[in-house]
């Protein structure tokens, strides 16, 4: 009995101090985008150097790999920008949605031009 109370309280202390599944602080109120929805890569970008994140908000980086940008933040003079990271790295798994760091990439590839302002949401900023 006391084994599955300790257990129970801490799988509940673990919960409270983990970053998934809450609100994170927004990094800009607008994005750039290609549409309305922000569904279509705007360019690819190939990683300078690695990078490791801060937080759940933003996805680890590995030098030479490719990123498929979708929105460029548009407050803070597009110091972040929002992508998936795909190649060997990840093996099997599906594509890793997050920010990262303009400064980190270089653009490759302009794919669709970044004309459509849509303004943030909560959402854009919450950890799973």
């Amino acid at each position: 009995m006391a084994c599955k109370l300790w257990c129970a309280l801490s799988l509940l202390l673990l919960l409270a101090t983990s970053e998934a599944g809450r609100q994170m602080p927004k990094l800009a109120d607008k994005k750039l985008c290609a549409d309305s929805e922000c569904s279509h890569p705007i360019l690819i970008a190939r990683a300078l150097q690695d990078y490791y994140p801060g937080d759940c908000r933003f996805i680890p980086i590995r030098q030479g790999q490719l990123v498929y940008v979708y929105a460029m933040l548009k407050d803070r003079g597009n110091l972040f920008w929002f992508g998936s990271v795909q190649n060997s790295y990840y093996g099997e798994q599906e594509a890793r949605l997050g920010h990262f760091p303009s400064s980190v990439v270089e653009e490759t590839n302009a794919l669709m031009p970044a004309t459509t302002e849509v303004k943030t949401t909560k959402w854009d900023f919450y950890c799973y």
